[in-house]
C-alpha cells in the first residue's frame, strides 16, 4: 500500500503544476540603485533589461515591477504581457501593458515616500501568449500564467529620494 501511495504522488508531481521552473539572469544598466532617470525624480522612462537563459519553448515573456516595502503592502510599477522573447530596450512598451498601482496601463518608475525602497524586476518566459485585457492587474497576470512558466528571473535594485 504504501509503495502505491508513493507511485501515485510520484505520477502526480510529474503535471506541469509540480514542476519547478528555471531560473532567467536579469540584468541592467545599473547594479544596486536604480539612477535618477529611471524614476519619479527623473525622466521616468522604464530601464532596460538584459534576459538571458530563456528556455526553448518560449512563446512569450511577461514582466512585473513591484515595490515589496511600500507602506501599504506591495505596490506595482509596472505589468506587462506578450512581450516577444528578447531584451527590453529603455524607455520602450515591449508588450501588452496592465493595470499598476496608479490605475495606470504605463511605467511609473521608483517614488518610494520615505527610505529606501526595493524594487523587484520580475521577468516570466511562458509557453503561451495571453489574451488578457488592459485593466489586468499584477494578481491576476499571474494567476493567468500558471501552468505556463518556464522559467524566471528577478533584477533587485533600490532607490531613495532625496531632498
Amino acid at each position: 500500500m504504501r509503495q502505491a501511495v508513493l507511485l501515485v504522488l510520484l505520477l502526480a508531481c510529474q503535471t506541469v503544476a509540480c514542476q519547478t521552473a528555471s531560473t532567467m539572469n536579469i540584468t541592467s544598466t545599473f547594479t544596486g540603485e536604480i539612477p535618477v532617470r529611471y524614476t519619479c525624480d527623473g525622466a521616468d522612462v522604464n530601464p532596460p533589461l538584459t534576459i538571458r537563459g530563456v528556455p526553448a519553448g518560449t512563446e512569450s515573456l511577461a514582466l512585473i515591477v513591484d515595490d515589496p516595502d511600500a507602506p501599504l503592502g506591495t505596490w506595482t510599477h509596472w505589468v506587462v504581457w506578450n512581450i516577444p522573447v528578447g531584451d527590453i530596450a529603455e524607455n520602450s512598451v515591449p508588450g501588452e501593458q496592465g493595470t499598476n498601482s496608479w490605475g495606470k496601463n504605463a511605467w511609473g518608475g521608483p517614488c518610494p515616500p520615505s527610505g529606501t525602497h526595493r524594487y523587484r524586476f520580475t521577468v516570466y518566459a511562458l509557453d503561451t501568449k495571453l489574451d488578457l485585457p488592459p485593466a489586468t492587474t499584477s494578481d491576476e497576470l499571474k494567476q493567468a500564467m500558471r501552468g505556463h512558466e518556464l522559467a524566471r528571473g528577478t533584477l533587485t535594485g533600490h532607490y531613495q529620494r532625496t531632498g
